[in-house]
């Protein structure tokens, strides 16, 4: 028999499902289905998910907004000692915010090997010529992550819709 594998509040898995459920919310919303937390010291200070039709932005996604967030309840843009969680592998745009904003770490979901920029296509987070290298965990909860994403853009390919970016 096999152990149930025993999450803590402290784990990368706990924080994770934190963000998947965000996610959720994204998909109830017609969004693409990425939630995005930030944690600092133990304690979630940002939530967030895709928001790019409803506030008709293209930077709206969950972990810009989740940084934004972030940096109000720091009362500072500096996010040092901060790490985001979440569900996809962030886009260039998200991995140039989160060196700009110096988070410690980023741990996602399911990788994006188009577009990621944690490792999958580039990796701007560890980049040598930038100002700032943080940790990066990819696959907490990959498969979880992967099945929400996947049934998302079936779905809207059933309904003829074009894709959507997240």
């Amino acid at each position: 028999m096999i152990e149930p594998e025993i999450m803590d509040r402290e784990s990368d898995g706990h924080f994770m499902g934190e963000a998947l459920r965000l996610a959720q919310r994204a998909r109830a919303a017609g969004e693409v289905p990425v939630g995005a937390i930030v944690v600092r010291e133990g304690a979630i200070i940002a939530r967030a998910w895709n928001q790019v039709e409803l506030l008709k932005d293209a930077t709206a996604h969950a972990e810009m907004l989740a940084l934004t967030q972030a940096e109000a309840a720091a009362g500072d843009w500096r996010l040092t000692g901060c790490t985001l969680f979440v569900t996809k592998e962030p886009c260039p745009m998200c991995a140039g915010a989160v060196v700009h904003v110096r988070l410690a770490r980023v741990v996602y979901g399911a990788p994006d090997p188009k577009a990621g920029a944690a490792g999958s296509a580039l990796n701007l987070l560890q980049f040598p010529g930038l100002n700032h290298r943080c940790e990066i965990t990819g696959g907490v909860r990959a498969e979880e992550c992967r099945a929400l994403l996947q049934g998302f853009f079936e779905a809207q390919r059933r309904r003829g819709k074009k894709g959507v970016d997240s």
